[in-house]
């Protein structure tokens, strides 16, 4: 039996002289890895293809799907939505790259969430439309957001009181914690206003520089790191605080 669905790709490996194995997930059956064969042929007819399955491309498959096969086929696949600038533009391609590095060391199950699924291809296609000032701040709006779809939601209850984020808690605190995880200062400050922020076309009222950014991010990969069992290191991390302004 055969499905239509959408998926966004996460990562591509190159399988035999022409084939690819492709991690996908899709809007019917969350995290799903493919086999796609003669993706890389030689042939004017297959030229094309591979750049289908760059990570952050969006599909339209239609796919076979058995829940005892850990590699699936696809039957037909096109571009699901053309972006203007990601796969063209430097800094838009890094932001990129860290959303789909972050998103795919989130995922530990497989099993759709249509939810999550709606947020993160909508986060893609805003980026693609974000304006210089909005893209600065993206990756810090899509890191919290993200987060509460896998029950880590930062609770934004900061206060002149409470103005101590406690990373271990996600919550902020009056006193600073026991541990070293935690923000305060113009750095928690800044979180409480980006968790206020619901659309990136709001991300212009909040007011970062370079080294807050760069803080900010490493803050919240350790949040990640914290809650997520074998988190690890975001590699993709380094680069995007090199090239946001």
């Amino acid at each position: 039996m055969t499905h239509k669905t959408k998926g966004i790709v996460l990562r591509s490996v190159k399988y035999g002289e022409t084939s690819v194995i492709v991690n996908i997930y899709t809007e019917l059956f969350g995290l799903q890895s493919y086999i796609v064969n003669g993706v890389r042929s030689a042939s004017k007819k297959g030229s094309a293809k591979p750049n289908l399955f760059q990570p952050g491309a969006m599909l339209e498959m239609v796919v076979y799907h058995s829940d005892l096969k850990n590699l699936q086929r696809i039957k037909e696949y096109k571009w699901g939505h053309l972006y203007t600038y990601i796969f063209f533009d430097v800094v838009k391609n890094a932001v990129a790259l860290f959303m789909v590095e972050l998103f795919q060391k989130c995922l530990k199950q497989p099993e759709a969430n249509p939810d999550l699924f709606s947020f993160v291809e909508d986060a893609f296609i805003k980026l693609d439309e974000a304006n210089e000032q909005e893209l600065a701040n993206y990756a810090l709006f899509f890191s919290l957001h993200l987060a509460s779809f896998f029950g880590l939601r930062i609770t934004d209850n900061y206060s002149e009181e409470s103005s101590i984020l406690d990373l271990h808690e996600g919550f902020f605190v009056e006193e600073k914690p026991a541990h070293t995880h935690f923000l305060e200062g113009k750095y928690s400050f800044a979180t409480s206003q980006l968790l206020k922020t619901m659309l990136p076309s709001e991300l212009v009222q909040v007011k970062l520089n370079k080294e807050m950014r760069r803080i900010l991010l490493h803050a919240y990969e350790s949040f990640f790191a914290l809650h997520i069992q074998d988190f690890g290191a975001i590699r993709s991390l380094p680069v995007i605080q090199e090239l946001l302004a």
